[in-house]
């Protein structure tokens, strides 16, 4: 129900943040947003406001510099972005995440707990990135962050998992959330993961939508039959309609990966070929003749 959305009233719209019209082109983000932050950056301007200022202005630049995040911003403003947004924010951005995209942990990774991988990145990390290198004194704000590299199963990436690692020579349980990608980063106040995922034989991902190819026989095309899929979790019996064609796509809806950033659930499909047999014996090849398939 709307009333249960919970949208913070408060929150400045992200074209006034940075001074541009919803019209506005990627150059003329990028430009706003670079007057903007080297004017904010706490390093440089010692309001007592700067900082928030400066948080803002990188958000707003994380989402408007971004096709799939600008989308959803466009058509569901800081809604998309919420969690609580219920049908709002629910599938409005579930492929948001690419390789290289960075999660900030609140906590103790080494609690067991949930972590809280907030859905925008770290906006010193933006900035450096943005300007090729730190700002003044950033390096003062703490020790230099490790990056460690930790492969992970396919399974494991999707359904999230518990892994011991050994850090510094400390041997320490990490819990990896669900939904995590290949190439993604994991910032821990510690250290920071780099996600290899391992590919698979069976499951193929496209953003948090899943892909499995299953081969069925000529006669459960033609007349149907009810198949076991494996699926992220537990086997899950398939009817197949009769007079199934090739390529058929058939969609789970919800089955596929968790957001990450808990922006809803992606989809499972299941694509199922047709197996023609290369070797029949006479009396098959005559009553196919005499189907006249």
């Amino acid at each position: 129900m709307v009333d249960d959305v919970k949208i913070d009233l408060m929150k400045k719209d992200f074209y006034e943040l940075l001074g541009v019209p919803k019209t506005a082109t990627k150059e003329e983000i990028k430009s706003a947003y670079r007057k903007s932050a080297l004017k904010f950056h706490p390093d440089k301007n010692k309001a007592p406001d700067a900082e928030d200022k400066f948080k803002e202005i990188n958000e707003a630049y994380e989402v408007l510099s971004n096709n799939q995040k600008k989308s959803a911003y466009d058509k569901f403003g800081h809604a998309a972005f919420d969690p609580s947004s219920g049908g709002f924010g629910g599938h409005t951005y579930t492929q948001q995440n690419g390789p290289n995209f960075t999660y900030t942990q609140g906590g103790n990774p080494f609690s067991g707990a949930d972590f809280d991988f907030g859905g925008f990145s770290n906006p010193f990390d933006i900035f450096e990135q943005f300007f090729g290198g730190s700002f003044g004194g950033q390096q003062s704000r703490g020790k230099r962050i490790e990056t460690y590299k930790i492969s992970l199963s396919f399974l494991e990436a999707a359904n999230g998992c518990q892994k011991e690692v050994s850090i510094d020579g400390h041997n320490k349980t990490i819990k990896i959330p669900a939904g995590v990608d290949d190439g993604q980063k994991i910032r821990f106040s510690e250290f920071v993961l780099y996600i290899d995922v391992q590919p698979d034989k069976v499951f193929k991902r496209d953003g948090n939508d899943v892909f499995i190819n299953i081969n069925i026989k000529l006669n459960q095309a033609i007349f149907g039959e009810t198949i076991e899929v494996s699926t992220l979790k537990d086997p899950l019996k398939v009817r197949i309609k009769p007079g199934t064609q090739p390529n058929t796509l058939i969609r789970l809806k919800g089955q596929g990966v968790k957001d990450v950033n808990g922006y809803g659930q992606g989809d499972f499909y299941i694509r199922l070929f047709i197996e023609i047999p290369t070797k029949l014996t006479s009396r098959q090849k005559d009553l196919l003749k005499q189907l006249d398939l």
